[in-house]
Parts: C-alpha cells; structure tokens; sequence
C-alpha cells in the first residue's frame, strides 16, 4: 500500500508531519480527518521531495496558502486563528510578513478582503473579488475550495505549456551554439589555411568568411544592436498601442492557439466567479483581467455592454468573431438553461484538453522545422569549407 507524507494540524494549532499509508491521496485525507486533525497537505514521499527542493516562488505559495485556509475553515477554525496557524507554517519569511499584516488588517477591523487588497502584488483583483463574494454570502470556505481549483487547473496549464516548450528551446539554444562556434572559432584557423595558399575560393566560403570576420571584429556592436533592439521591442510593446500590436500578430500567426487559451481562461474564470456569487458584470470585468491577449480582452467591452442591455454574453460573444463556435453554442445553451457558471466550467475543460493537444501537435512540427534549418546552416558551412579545400588542392568534389 501507497505510503503518503503529511502535515496537519490539532484543534489547539499545533502542527504534526509523518506518514500513513493509503490506497490513494483522498483515502489518506480521509483517514487524517478521521483520527481528528485537520490535514494541510498530503502528498507522496516523491512530490513531497521535490517540492521542498524547487525553486519557491510567491503564486505558488498562493496557491498553498488558498488550499491550507480552505481546509482550516472548511474544518470549524475561525478565520484569524486559521491565518494565525498559516503564519506560523509558512516556509516562505515574505509569505509569513503578508499572513500577519493580513491577520492584523483582520484584527484592527477590516475585512478579510480589504486586508488582501493591501497587497495586490499577490493577491489579484479576481482573488479578492471571490473573497469579498465569499464573506457576503458567508460562505468563504466554499469560495475558497473553488479559487483552489481555479488556481490548480491554471496553474497545470502554465506547467504543461512550459514542459512542452523544453525540448524545442534547448534545441534553439545549443543549435545556435554550435553555429557561433564554428563562425568564430573553427573558421578564422581555416581562414588562415587559406590565406597561405593562396587561390580563389568559392563564392559560398567568401560570404562565409566575410561574415565569419564581421562577428569576430564586431562582436560587441552585433551584441549592442541586439541588446538595443530587445530594448526597444520591450518597450514597445509595453506601451498601450504596442502592445495591441504584438497581441495582434500572435493572434493572426498562433490563431487556433490563442483562441482556444483565451477561451479556456475567460470561461473558467468566469464560471468560478458566477458559481462563487460575483454579479455577471462584475465578473465579466474580472475575467477581462485575467486574458493575456489585448485584442481578446477589448471584445469583452462590447459583450459587458451587451450585458447590460440584457442581451446575455453569448450573441455579444459571436459578434466578436474570436471565440470558438463550439464554445459560443455551449454558452448559449447555459443561458437558456439557466446554468451558465456551470456550463461555462464544461466549455473551460473542453478547451484545456483541446489546447493541450493544440500544443503538441505544435510542438510536433515546431521541433523538425528548427532541426531543419539549423541542420541546412550547419550543413552550409561544412560545405562551404570542403569546397574551399578541394578547391585549393584541385581534388574533384
């Protein structure tokens, strides 16, 4: 049987970490709650390892934090004596300050909400909005549970989407290597040759040596220009107008891409935040937020307007031409069927799992054509200098 590593906590606070054995993670959470604690979190001896050597980072102590709360308050805690327990667990020493300058906030007088509103480094506006649902209709574990799910199935997107993308950089990376290599190192010695000799070489090697010398004796303006023009497509594409732009290009050259992420993102976002008791306007300004792509994001303006005007967002939504037509008619059907959030978190899972297969089969094409043409300019050089050679020494090719 299946031996999982645990942290939980006592009814008085403290907390305690071991082991149990169980069939799966849910039989082992259920065990612990059985034998009277409340379990912060249960995984493998494998996860578990990995976890405390990865690199940390604030989201996901979000995420840890969103998941250990909700399991605090799901079991009868108040909400301070819970962030008190977190604040003490926290791994993280700047998590830790922002837990006790919350509880604090809670103490002085605000409210949960307003005191991580203090904080919008961490806490997004979609977060805090779903908190202050929450704690209107008092049901903030409830909230919680859902923003939990909200920031795992994110958070396995992003994580999918940078495994994929590995292989194809590393490729990139090392091909581009190999080709510095050989135009600044391997073929200045072989320039040398050449120049002894004498001889007219191939017009393949002259370009090839030209430009082998211009790197080597203009490294640092190549450098600078490169490092200039980062600069300013960085800026630019900051500003308002650039940034439209670039998001743009990318929807015209990534079209099935981007559209199915977008839909993905909009629609649980917006089923989270329904189903969590946020009115729609609001949730609709809300989920504008969380779009990456600007031209995406604008259309959600005319489909908050056709909202107001009692229109619903699915025709609002067609009228953009930017959603799916599969998605547009699911949406429909929500309203009609009076289960909009419900539907839309169908549409988001749809979307997730047409996305990542979206993404592989990009990946699939992306990794031979940069094995192909990094293999053509290795190739061109290695021609390049054979040519040269049996040239000078009259062998045939």
């Amino acid at each position: 049987m299946p031996v999982f590593s645990y942290r939980a906590t006592t009814l008085d606070g403290s907390v305690i970490e071991g082991v149990i054995e169980a069939a799966d993670e849910r039989s082992a959470v259920d065990r612990l709650k059985n034998s009277g604690v409340i379990p912060l979190q249960v995984s493998s001896p494998k996860e578990g390892l990995q976890k405390k050597y990865r690199f940390r980072s604030l989201k996901s102590d979000v995420l840890t934090f969103t998941t250990e709360l909700s399991a605090l308050l799901s079991a009868g805690l108040p909400l301070d004596r819970s962030l008190n327990i977190l604040a003490e667990i926290s791994e993280d020493r700047e998590m830790k300050t922002i837990i006790q300058s919350v509880l604090k906030s809670i103490r002085e007088g605000s409210s949960f909400s307003d005191a991580l509103q203090k904080h919008p480094r961490i806490f997004s506006k979609l977060y805090v909005n779903m908190i202050r649902a929450g704690e209107a209709g008092g049901v903030l574990d409830v909230v919680l549970d859902k923003l939990n799910e909200f920031l795992e199935s994110t958070k396995a997107l992003k994580d999918h989407v940078v495994s994929v993308m590995i292989y194809p950089t590393i490729l990139m990376v090392s091909a581009g290597v190999s080709i510095i290599v050989l135009l600044t190192f391997v073929l200045p010695k072989f320039s040398t040759i050449f120049a002894e000799l004498g001889g007219s070489l191939p017009l393949s090697t002259q370009i090839l040596l030209t430009v082998s010398n211009a790197i080597k004796a203009y490294w640092w303006i190549c450098a600078s220009a490169l490092v200039i023009g980062w600069l300013i497509f960085r800026n630019y594409t900051k500003s308002a107008a650039g940034r439209y732009q670039w998001d743009k290009l990318k929807l015209k050259m990534l079209g099935d891409i981007v559209r199915k992420l977008e839909t993905a993102r909009f629609c649980r976002t917006l089923g989270t935040l329904l189903k969590s008791g946020v009115p729609l306007l609001q949730a609709l300004q809300n989920s504008k937020d969380v779009i990456g792509n600007n031209v995406v994001a604008a259309s959600i303006d005319s489909v908050a307007s056709g909202a107001k005007e009692g229109k619903g967002i699915a025709e609002p939504l067609s009228q953009t031409n930017i959603f799916p037509q599969l998605a547009l008619s699911m949406i429909k059907v929500g309203e009609e069927t009076g289960q909009l959030d419900t539907m839309l978190m169908k549409v988001a899972q749809t979307y997730e799992k047409s996305l990542n297969v979206a993404i592989k089969r990009f990946v699939s094409l992306l990794e031979p054509v940069i094995i192909l043409v990094m293999g053509l300019l290795i190739a061109f050089i290695v021609i390049s200098m054979l040519l040269a050679i049996f040239s000078i020494t009259d062998l045939p090719f």
